[in-house]
């Protein structure tokens, strides 16, 4: 479709990725495209010196290596590309995107674009005009403009704030690089007002001359003198030369995982511009290599916006980077003194304490920047509930090579589980010759006997050989207890035999007890604590009856598969997740079980008895059936008369098939037994080749032991990795509170949030990936590799999300995104988020490597992201470097939709989570008072988080902003002509509020109103917060008082069947409700708190305060209350993480 209007409107025609935006001149919607080889902070620009041919020539970014092109390193080379000029698209209050090409005056005194129906004096912009310059959408031209701000991309987006009013001047450039390079320029040139209309300005001249550069800014300047000192130290004869040999190896020791054939190929086309016979390299020659290769364009973005004009920052400036950005609201000066000194490479940087891109560089790269929050690299969870409450690291026949049927055992399959941190082995045993039994047995009748020990090139492994292993490795990575569940169908006498092993083997490690205790009651208590069972080895396996205490007996063998009818019987079933690949299970009808003779010695030893299904379809019977005879209720509800207990502590083991169908069809049920009883899932037996199955779709129905063949890598075993990597990989995490509570609503397949807490946002910027390898199987030639990032969110049904970066094409191994993406989190304490890089241009393998990583490990900010490999082990060097943002708000756009039946009722356009009615008269009565009471805790948490999301919208900054962020920008509007602040921050009854000193101009005024309606709602949520709690947890309370009596209270008002089954479920509904509005408005407070703190650190740091102000003690008591609350608690939802 061609555009009508005139030859003036410019619109982009399609070639590869398009996106609708309107034409400025003639209204109707084009096709423009985001050209695939811009990547976003393109490391290099076109040459200033390179002229527009006509007006007509527009500015391109390229990867092309040519020497022409220059890279990114300083304020100067944005100056120049912006002299250059380049084509942005100008956004209009009324909708309208006019394509213009804008240039910046040689003399830097103003900016002009073209073509334009103004006249060339009106076609321009004053740089002295402006005010500050914002990125993002974040102006009303943005925020108002509906569907087409939709449309424009985030990163590519800037503005500029300009007169007395304040006015703005919206952009959009094609790539978000090319908008940092305006932004700053533009930044630098209003640190930097006495450059401007100098004569012929500062950006004339070539790099190679080495004239182009901005006034000699201090950073650059202590970079130069560094890398002369490192020249120097090898430049043995001291003429200033060295050999292309010396110099590429120093630049690969200082820029620890650059290529040296990227090296010497920079090298090499030096010496080609400047037409040398000779393949020496001179100092200046060195320093452009270095610069062109080891500048990182991302980070001296960054670091400009941190240090606004000496391209360094001193610890002022990086504390204030830990606090705004990175969530360190503890960090100390004397703290930021460290970390310059341990990562500024410079000795000027390290006497005069200032940080140089390349230490700022080295730091983002160090493991205190790493994604994983340190805090879980030990063990951080409460060790001390029972066993039933965690998830436990499990391994499935890791002693297997290969596959099921053909692999042999082997001893190193075992040690590696351990290494790993698995918690619980398998151990399969059958007869051996000579009365030894072997390692590895065959389960199910449908697969062919075969044992795997008799290859006749590899010796058999005997069982005793293999505890020896497992005795030695046992507690080398985790401290808590092991479990080994034991296979086997070995005669009598070679039972005997496993039974002296065992207890010769481990000795004291063995856990027997010797009788169960038990209650006053007569009912066992619940499982002992990993804490009660350090260093103890735990046998699960068959038992003997207790009627059969003295002699030996049989035991039935439930088959180690689907089989096992019930229910299930005759159900035509397919693998969970894999359906596409047609593999039909029927599950047999009921057969007799087998029978197993055991031995006493060996029956003795269990800790825990395994059962199979069965004892789930028991359970629940025993439900329906007191259902029948008796007041029922809920399955998710302790109110439900409990099956006989058994007299042993038990574990269930669900065939993969049939564990899918419970938790899709049964989910309540499913996550009621996990509360008391250890569930075990297995891989099906049609997994012949080993592959495993998705943990997450068992995690979700509580199920506490997911067995994976530990020997088969894939995204399976990374998410595993993931998830008990949030516990110092100790094997243990504990599961979420609704899945321990005795009183507690969750389904698996919750579609919307838990029951009165609000989901999360999780906000992902995939800023640049670095030193990628190519793909281990990849077939392709050469080094280029097309890489593009993966986030794949997993979870529950309604958190579960994938997205993908757009392919940086021909970008070799340091590819640039800038990309943001956004998740809404319903279940924190169950997401886990994964990174996958791929090659999008591959031959045979496309996979360069992932991290996975759970949500309550993330930290805010700036992280890198170490790349693991298929197998798990890290790639050196290689890494992604995003920015993180979590938030308690949704971020806009469609509302979401909610599965679950929460009732809310609108008012004042404000939602509000009731109570169920339950039916029962007196309890109803007792949730009554409840009613007003979530209202006003809803009200005051929205008007807090609206008002400051109202002062951070008047601020120019998005949602996920920090609130130092916002006063920096205030402080910039309040700053007079002479240099003076035209506020003055002072405590009111503790408050920290804004008093003008001076005449302001009307949108400061209304900023500062902004500022002033944010501080009363913080301060009304803070002094109302403690007794709106109390008052909902006295409901709570009074509620609780009835929970025993509920069956007789329903039985009383004449609720029988589905009705008091329905008002038990709405009783816990309730319950659940009430506590998380109680942790809701605990966490609010904490947050109003800190918001505190941050305003009044910012405003002391800006220059903003008095001295009777930081004399005053109210401050510090803020900073008191806010010292003891967890940063991480705000991160997980209603229920904590059990975090120590």
């Amino acid at each position: 479709m061609d555009c009508c209007c005139s030859a003036s409107c410019s619109v982009v025609r399609p070639t590869e990725r398009r996106a609708d935006v309107l034409c400025g001149q003639c209204g109707w919607w084009k096709w423009f495209c985001q050209i695939r080889v811009v990547p976003v902070w393109s490391s290099l620009v076109t040459d200033p010196s390179v002229q527009k041919v006509g007006g007509g020539r527009k500015k391109t970014v390229s990867f092309s290596s040519m020497p022409s092109e220059k890279k990114v390193s300083s304020a100067a080379d944005c100056l120049a590309f912006m002299q250059g000029g380049c084509e942005l698209k100008k956004i209009r209050p009324n909708s309208r995107v006019y394509c213009r090409f804008y240039t910046l005056e040689p003399d830097l005194t103003c900016l002009r674009w073209e073509p334009s129906k103004k006249d060339g004096d009106r076609a321009r912009l004053d740089v002295c005009s402006i005010r500050e310059v914002r990125t993002g959408k974040s102006t009303e031209t943005f925020i108002h403009n509906g569907p087409l701000s939709e449309h424009l991309a985030e990163e590519a987006a800037f503005s500029i704030i300009h007169g007395d009013d304040y006015q703005s001047l919206d952009l959009v450039a094609l790539s978000a690089d090319v908008a940092n390079i305006w932004v700053t320029g533009l930044r630098y040139l209003l640190a930097h007002p006495s450059v401007i209309g100098a004569s012929g300005g500062v950006c004339t001249g070539t790099l190679a001359e080495g004239s182009l550069s901005v006034e000699g800014s201090l950073g650059s300047k202590m970079r130069s003198e560094w890398l002369s000192t490192e020249f120097a130290a090898v430049d043995e004869d001291g003429y200033g030369i060295v050999s292309e040999d010396v110099a590429v190896s120093t630049i690969c020791k200082l820029c620890p995982g650059m290529k040296e054939a990227k090296v010497r190929l920079r090298f090499k086309e030096i010496q080609r511009s400047k037409e040398k016979l000779t393949s020496h390299v001179t100092r200046e020659e060195f320093q452009e290599a270095f610069y062109e290769l080891c500048t990182r364009p991302d980070v001296y973005f960054l670091l400009v916006q941190l240090s606004k004009d000496r391209e360094c920052l001193d610890p002022q400036d990086l504390r204030l980077f830990l606090e705004s950005e990175q969530g360190l609201s503890l960090a100390t000066t004397e703290g930021c003194w460290e970390l310059l000194r341990q990562y500024e490479p410079s000795a000027q940087g390290k006497e005069r304490g200032l940080m140089g891109i390349d230490g700022f560089a080295r730091y983002l790269q160090s493991p205190e920047c790493q994604l994983l929050d340190p805090e879980h690299q030990g063990v951080c969870q409460d060790m001390s509930m029972p066993l039933s409450h965690y998830y436990i690291s499990t391994s499935y026949r890791s002693y297997l090579l290969d596959d099921q049927v053909h692999g042999r055992a082997d001893l190193g399959g075992l040690i590696k589980a351990l290494q790993a941190g698995c918690r619980c082995l398998e151990l399969g045993i059958s007869d051996g010759p000579e009365g030894e039994p072997l390692l590895g047995v065959d389960f199910g009748p449908d697969i062919p006997r075969h044992h795997h020990h008799h290859h006749h090139q590899h010796a058999p492994v005997t069982i005793r050989s293999a505890l020896e292993v497992v005795n030695k490795y046992a507690f080398l990575t985790s401290q808590y207890p092991l479990l080994i569940y034991l296979c086997h169908r070995c005669s009598p006498p070679q039972q005997r035999v496993i039974a002296q092993h065992l207890k010769k083997v481990f000795g004291t490690r063995l856990y027997t007890p010797e009788v169960l205790p038990v209650t006053l009651g007569g009912r066992p208590i619940t499982l002992p604590s990993p804490e009660q069972l350090k260093g103890r080895i735990l046998i699960v396996g068959k038992k003997l009856p207790s009627e059969l205490e003295d002699s030996d007996g049989d035991v039935s063998e439930e088959d180690e598969e689907i089989g096992g009818g019930g229910p299930l019987a005759g159900r035509r079933m397919t693998i969970p997740g894999e359906e596409e690949l047609g593999v039909v299970l029927v599950v047999p009808p009921p057969s007799q079980p087998r029978k197993l003779r055991l031995h006493k010695e060996l029956s003795d030893l269990m800790s825990i008895v395994r059962t199979g299904s069965r004892s789930f379809y028991a359970q629940r019977a025993t439900f329906k059936l007191a259902q029948q005879q008796s007041p029922p209720s809920s399955p998710c509800s302790p109110g439900t008369p409990l099956p006989p207990e058994p007299t042993c502590w038990t574990l269930c083991s669900l065939g993969e098939g049939e564990a899918g169908r419970l938790s899709s069809e049964s989910p309540e049920d499913l996550v009621m037994f996990t509360k008391r009883t250890l569930t075990r899932v297995r891989p099906s037996s049609v997994r012949l080749d080993s592959s495993n199955p998705n943990p997450q779709g068992y995690w979700k129905g509580g199920v506490q032991l997911v067995a994976l063949n530990q020997q088969t890598p894939g995204a399976m075993l990374d998410l595993h990795r993931g998830r008990f990597s949030q516990n110092g990989g100790c094997g243990f995490v504990l599961r979420p509170a609704v899945m321990r509570d005795e009183v507690s609503y969750f389904s698996a397949h919750t579609q919307g949030c838990v029951p009165g807490v609000p989901p999360q946002t999780l906000r992902i910027k995939v800023i640049s990936a670095h030193n990628l390898p190519k793909p281990q199987g990849s077939g392709a030639k050469g080094e280029v590799i097309d890489p593009y990032v993966v986030l794949e969110l997993h979870g529950v049904p309604a958190d579960c999300a994938e997205q993908r970066t757009r392919t940086a094409a021909q970008n070799q191994d340091d590819p640039l995104f800038d990309e943001t993406f956004e998740f809404q989190v319903n279940m924190p304490e169950l997401a886990l988020l994964r990174f996958v890089v791929l090659d999008d241009d591959y031959i045979g393998d496309d996979f360069i490597g992932q991290y996975t990583v759970a949500f309550e490990c993330l930290q805010p900010g700036y992280r890198n992201v170490p790349l693991l490999g298929l197998v798990g082990e890290p790639l050196p060097h290689s890494s992604l470097f995003v920015h993180v943002a979590v938030t308690n708000r949704r971020g806009g756009g469609k509302a979401q939709r909610r599965g679950l039946s929460v009732r809310r009722v609108a008012r004042r356009g404000r939602e509000y989570v009731t109570l169920r009615h339950t039916g029962i008269k007196v309890l109803d009565e007792a949730f009554k008072p409840a009613g007003s009471l979530l209202k006003e805790a809803a009200d005051l948490r929205e008007e807090a988080q609206s008002a400051t999301a109202s002062f951070k919208e008047q601020c120019g900054l998005p949602p996920v902003a920090k609130l130092k962020q916002c006063i920096q920008s205030l402080s910039t509007r309040l700053q007079t002509s002479e240099g003076t602040m035209g506020a003055c921050m002072v405590l009111r009854e503790g408050y920290p509020c804004l008093e003008p000193q001076t005449n302001l101009t009307e949108p400061t005024k209304k900023l500062l109103s902004a500022y002033d309606t944010m501080i009363a709602a913080q301060k009304q949520l803070i002094e109302g917060a403690d007794s709106l709690q109390d008052r909902v947890a006295q409901v709570q309370k009074e509620g609780m008082d009835f929970h025993e009596d509920l069956p007789r209270l329903g039985e009383k008002d004449g609720l029988k069947g589905r009705k008091l089954n329905k008002a038990v479920e709405s009783f816990t509904w309730n319950i659940t409700v009430l506590k998380g509005q109680c942790d809701l408005l605990r966490g609010a407070k904490m947050d109003s708190l800190d918001a505190l703190r941050q305003l009044a650190l910012a405003c002391e740091a800006c220059g903003l305060t008095s001295s009777s102000a930081s004399s005053n003690s109210s401050v510090s008591t803020a900073e008191l209350h806010y010292s003891s609350y967890s940063q991480s608690r705000r991160r997980s939802s209603t229920y904590g993480n059990g975090r120590i």
